[in-house]
């Protein structure tokens, strides 16, 4: 079957991988469309360190094709939308309704493909690049067959990183003032998440002006292509400003633009080893600075709650797919989304 491989030097598309049967718990998925983000590219370029050969992609959509024993809530010709959660359900924190800091599913690759008789690695317990996939049952989520399987695979990451981080981790209310810099794929998610949550004002801020159309598409009341007209917009500063790029001088705008009681959100991702610097009095007005993982999202509850926002037309996902490529193009998709030319590229099998 076809697939997209990293080997360390260079991602190529390779049509003779083989993916085992699913074992207990677990679910074997045809992917039928995968998104394409930034952190796929990122494993490509080093930023984000992972085990080689791998199987990339995290951000797909598909349907059931076989189940494990034990598996009751999907079965062959479900369609689900898959998530990166391999959580055990079990732990204390999963028990919390805390699945992003499940520590038996953190930095625990595992090695369902092979190729000419060589394991390859899973990349965050997904690679939707590929035709088929095995995935414990915890990731893949049911949803409506109405929905188009391009718009449902980016619910998977940018929806549930993006909107999530708002609804959940910074629990952004009705009237507050949001900052969003960098309009791509997580930061556009971001934007309707602060629509979705009653944000009163809403910037974003990008480089590239052609990307102003779409963010207010999305949501943004404001658009500006550096953060210095923010003060303008916000003279006392924002009550959150999410950083959705993962440039260390851009987080640091992002904690100088806050109001008192504000909090800074990061979810782009710099260089494991990158340090950021800020001044510490900065923080003394009950200011807060907050990491957040995949949304801080429970994915069996949020991807229906996505689903449904989506059918009442709340949560917009097919203004988001700006442009598909057969898994074959793949070069030419990681080209387009690098320069930013689309808001995602969404690979189809």
């Amino acid at each position: 079957m076809r697939g997209v491989v990293f080997d360390g030097r260079r991602a190529e598309v390779v049509d003779d991988l083989e993916v085992r049967d699913p074992g207990p718990g677990e679910v074997r998925v045809a992917v039928s469309a995968a998104g394409l983000c930034h952190s796929d590219l990122s494993v490509v370029d080093g930023t984000i360190p992972f085990p080689v050969p791998v199987v990339l992609g995290h951000e797909g959509a598909g349907v059931v094709e076989a189940v494990g024993t034990g598996v009751g809530h999907v079965r062959p010709g479900d369609h689900v939308a898959l998530s990166t959660l391999a959580n055990c359900g079990t732990c204390a924190d999963c028990d919390r309704g805390r699945p992003t800091m499940c520590r038996r599913a953190i930095g625990r690759p595992t090695r369902p493909f092979s190729r000419g008789g060589r394991e390859l690695f899973q990349f965050a317990a997904n690679s939707a690049f590929a035709e088929r996939t095995v995935v414990k049952a915890v990731q893949a989520v049911p949803i409506p067959k109405d929905i188009p399987l391009p718009s449902a695979a980016l619910i998977g990451c940018g929806v549930l990183t993006g909107v999530g981080a708002v609804l959940n981790r910074a629990s952004v209310d009705r009237g507050d003032s949001v900052v969003v810099i960098g309009a791509g794929g997580i930061g556009l998610n971001v934007v309707q998440g602060a629509r979705i949550a009653g944000a009163a004002r809403i910037v974003a801020v990008d480089a590239n002006p052609e990307k102003e159309a779409m963010a207010r598409r999305f949501g943004a009341t404001h658009f500006l292509t550096s953060v210095e007209g923010v003060r303008d917009i916000l003279p006392t500063g924002a009550d959150h400003a999410f950083e959705c790029v993962g440039r260390v001088e851009l987080i640091r705008q992002a904690i100088d633009l806050l109001d008192r009681r504000g909090q800074a959100v990061l979810l782009g991702v710099p260089d494991a080893t990158a340090e950021a610097s800020f001044l510490v009095s900065s923080l003394y007005l009950d200011k807060s600075i907050l990491g957040c993982r995949y949304g801080s999202s429970r994915p069996q509850r949020d991807i229906a709650l996505y689903a449904d926002l989506y059918r009442d037309g709340r949560l917009l996902l097919d203004e988001l797919v700006t442009a598909t490529y057969p898994v074959e193009d793949f070069a030419k998709a990681a080209e387009d989304a690098g320069e930013g030319r689309v808001a995602r590229a969404v690979l189809t099998f």
